[in-house]
Order: structure tokens, then C-alpha cells, then sequence
């Protein structure tokens, strides 16, 4: 797969992605970096609804799972430094549910407001796209504002609100559910498979 570069993607209020920044899929070598970005929002948000980080050899797991079943891992790069990450995967384990993924997009916490959720976002639909799923669907915890308007600001449409169904740093959480089409959509029925 070629590394495309991502240029100038803005989420709405925020800065543009810098010209250099390389969005790509994810290698070995990137997991380390990947495991502290999420850890750090493991701790310190509600972003996921995990309550431990999991360590760079289980992320490494995760990483090799979500590949394995043909769905996009990547990594947002500057200057050689990851700065954030993204990755679909299915969105339930039930065959009728094979032509639709869930994404996640995760920043460094040094890096947030400068274009790379949406460089990241954007990068990811257009694999899903190309990957053949049909549907993309993003579970943005604690109803996130900064997540909701990114996701927005790339087609996906608020599609539900699942009320206080975490409880994270003493306090119930809700979710927002977000959805887009990918490709044909619904328009057309999928290839047989």
C-alpha cells in the first residue's frame, strides 16, 4: 500500500494538517507509541471507556487482530514522531453485520487542534471505502463535543445517544452514536459473500 500524503484537512475550529504530516498504515515500530497515546487517554478521559491501559504487547495484539481481518490500522506522522491513530474494525461479530466497521481515532495529547483526528478520519473512510464495507459507525464516549464535530465534519450523522451506559472516574457516561455510509452504501446490494 502506498504512504499518501494527507494535506490540509481542518476540523472545524481547528488549525490546518501541516503539509508534512504522512498518515499510513501502522507498523511494529509504532506500537509503543500507540500504546501511550491511548494510554494517556485511557487515564485521564472518557474518551474509551477502558479503565486500565493496556500494555504495548497487547496493543501489538489488537494491532495484528484488527489487520487480520482486512481492516485499516494507521498512524499520523510528523518529523518521524506518531501522533495519533486510527483503525476500523467490525462492528459486531455476526455475519449479518460483515459489511459494517467501527472507527476510532485517538491524538496525542500534545497534539490535539492541528488536523490530525481529521487527517487520520479522513484517510481511514476512504480504506473502509476501498475495502468494500458498506457502513461506518463511531460510539464517541461521554459525548464527546471536539469527537462529535470531527466525525461530523466528515459526513457522519448523529444517530442515537445511549444514556449513562459507562461509569468512569466516579460518574455514569453516555454515548453518541455516529454513522456514515461508506461507497454505495445502502443504495445497492452487497457482492455475495
Amino acid at each position: 500500500m502506498d504512504q499518501r500524503r494527507i494535506e490540509g484537512f481542518s476540523d472545524e475550529g481547528a488549525g490546518r494538517a501541516a503539509p508534512d504530516l504522512v498518515v499510513r498504515p501502522t507498523q511494529d515500530a509504532d506500537i509503543a507509541a500507540v500504546a501511550a497515546i491511548y494510554a494517556h487517554h485511557v487515564c485521564h478521559g472518557t474518551a474509551s471507556f477502558e479503565l486500565e491501559p493496556p500494555s504495548p504487547t497487547e496493543m501489538g495484539e489488537r494491532w495484528r487482530g484488527v489487520v487480520g481481518m482486512g481492516c485499516p490500522h494507521l498512524v499520523a506522522v510528523r518529523s518521524e514522531r506518531v501522533l495519533g491513530y486510527a483503525y476500523a474494525a467490525p462492528y459486531r461479530s455476526r455475519p449479518a453485520y460483515r459489511h459494517t466497521v467501527e472507527n476510532s481515532v485517538y491524538v496525542d495529547q500534545l497534539a490535539h487542534r492541528q488536523g490530525i483526528g481529521g487527517a487520520l478520519l479522513e484517510r481511514l473512510i476512504l480504506e473502509c471505502a476501498e475495502r468494500g464495507f458498506r457502513q461506518i459507525v463511531a460510539v464517541i464516549g461521554d459525548n464527546a463535543p471536539a469527537s462529535i464535530g470531527l466525525h461530523a465534519s466528515r459526513g457522519f450523522e448523529t444517530v442515537g445517544r445511549l444514556h449513562a451506559v459507562g461509569f468512569k472516574f466516579g460518574r455514569w457516561c453516555d454515548t453518541t452514536l455516529m454513522q456514515r455510509p461508506l461507497g454505495e452504501g445502502a443504495a445497492t446490494l452487497p457482492s455475495a459473500s
